[in-house]
């Protein structure tokens, strides 16, 4: 049976920036095939499932030749497989699609094309430059700057010159002085305004401004880096003028965010929002116990509890998972009382239509237990229902109090697990990421095992607790702990530290 393929822009780097449709078809795919242009953030959405193959097209170095990749979406669809080709920003625009699909063509593969958010216009978009603008250009102009190694550009200089409108030279950051120069004798005017672009939607962005004439010189000086775009005309003079990403309290940043992979997505938008580009490196993986024996034996028998305890979101989830696989609901819990660590597993709650009735000040083990310990007046039934590897300073609380009776659930494992696509020891080691966020000593002791000899002074840590921060102490990480063991805290602190760096 034939599978299908499906050519998918993955845009310019931001997550964000990835449409839903791509999301959706990238999310049920069982073989990915990805350019070196593709953002990590939207790398973070391939399922771990899936066979990934790199063919890592930058200019000039080729993993993999066209031909060849032409013929991989071939092969794997003939096999019977759902292929993604994820391409950096759209697939039609001086991305190759239109190639790859006449292969497809000729060997009667389905295929589908899912556009993507081109860097011609959201790059210089995120630079404060709108590529077209009424005042100043009637016209906007998408050209690649891309050419054949010892060929020559076979562009008009002197019919873009005539347009008078916006020009976006795509992929040209090595041919900038052929470029400029030929525009100049296009006959275009030194003085007009020109933008050099780099990892646009990146915490690397950068733009250099300049005129025409001096655009080569200010950009060498500056130390041009790839990928870059080209933006020449009148817009560029609103650079300065509009610019906002620059003024959000985290742009610039990079944070790596090594919780598990289905509570990520909370923390990582509310770095985002804050201006970080996030790396996203779950250290951990949670993996549901079978609801069979104790687990389902204690469920169905709730009736026997007067207290529940979650310590996670992760609990709560598989908690109700649990009741769901058992046909048991919410009424089960008549009479209960439940007492949950942090605001996270009070929010999960929360979503459930369910309520906690007790939460300590702190968000530690040993402060729930006493907090617990202090509502009780002994022969309570309690049962707490966590991870295997829970904290004994939990239990530990609770039995100094007498006739009571405690049931420590194990109904989840915690793995630690890894990333094939991020060099996670790359990234500190050559700066390109500015901190890492851990929110529980599982998270440093995963990501430790996965960077493994790496020099871990090298790594900024932002941590949410007191055990956390001595986790990463104890590798000789740099640590920061927040004020408050929350998203919301540990955001607080990076925007503190930003402030400092900027500073």
């Amino acid at each position: 049976m034939t599978g299908k393929v499906w050519l998918v822009g993955a845009g310019p780097s931001d997550p964000g920036l990835f449409t839903r449709k791509g999301e959706q078809v990238l999310k049920s795919a069982e073989v990915v095939v990805y350019d070196a242009l593709v953002g990590q953030g939207v790398l973070s959405m391939i399922p771990k499932e899936a066979k990934t193959i790199n063919v890592g097209k930058r200019s000039g170095n080729h993993t993999m030749c066209q031909e060849e990749i032409n013929r991989t979406l071939v092969r794997e669809a003939k096999e019977g497989r759902r292929v993604v080709r994820l391409k950096g920003g759209d697939p039609f625009l001086f991305g190759r699609g239109g190639e790859e699909l006449e292969l497809l063509v000729r060997e009667n593969i389905p295929y589908e094309v899912v556009p993507g958010v081109t860097s011609a216009l959201s790059v210089p978009a995120y630079n404060g430059i709108p590529v077209t603008h009424r005042d100043f250009c009637s016209s906007l102009h998408i050209i690649t700057g891309h050419k054949r190694r010892g060929g020559v550009y076979d562009i008009d200089f002197e019919a873009l010159v005539r347009t008078k409108g916006t020009l976006v030279f795509l992929m040209g950051a090595a041919a900038l002085d052929d470029i400029c120069q030929g525009l100049l004798k296009g006959g275009m005017d030194p003085e007009t305004p020109a933008a050099v672009l780099q990892k646009g939607t990146t915490a690397a962005q950068k733009k250099i401004v300049a005129s025409l004439g001096t655009l080569s010189e200010k950009a060498r000086r500056q130390g041009m880096e790839t990928p870059a775009i080209i933006v020449v005309g009148q817009v560029c003079n609103l650079a300065e003028q509009f610019e906002w990403y620059e003024k959000l309290p985290l742009a610039g940043m990079k944070i790596a965010v090594t919780r598990p992979r289905e509570l990520i997505s909370r923390m990582s938008e509310r770095l985002r929002e804050q201006g970080a580009e996030v790396l996203e490196f779950p250290a951990i993986c949670i993996e549901k116990r079978v609801c069979e024996g104790e687990v389902k034996e204690n469920l169905t028998r709730l009736e026997k509890f007067d207290w529940l305890v979650f310590t996670s979101p992760s609990g709560v989830r598989i908690f109700f998972e649990d009741l769901r696989e058992c046909r048991l609901d919410v009424r089960c819990l008549a009479g209960k009382k439940i007492a949950v660590l942090g605001q996270g597993t009070a929010k999960a709650l929360e979503e459930w239509g369910v309520y906690a009735d007790l939460m300590p000040g702190e968000a530690y083990a040993e402060s729930l237990g006493k907090a617990l310990r202090e509502s009780l007046q002994g022969g309570e039934r309690v049962l707490i229902f966590r991870a295997s590897a829970g904290s004994s300073e939990l239990t530990e609380q609770l039995a100094q109090v007498p006739r009571i009776k405690v049931v420590d659930l194990a109904a989840y494992d915690t793995r630690y697990e890894s990333s094939p696509l991020i060099d996670i020891v790359a990234e500190f080691e050559d700066g390109r990421t500015d901190y890492a966020v851990f929110t529980s000593a599982s998270t440093v002791k995963g990501f430790a095992g996965a960077a493994g000899e790496m020099d871990f002074s090298k790594v900024k840590a932002v941590c949410i607790g007191k055990k956390t921060k001595a986790e990463a102490d104890r590798l000789g990480m740099k640590t920061f702990m927040a004020e408050h063991p929350s998203i919301e805290s540990v955001t607080e602190k990076l925007i503190e530290l930003a402030k400092g760096r900027r500073k």
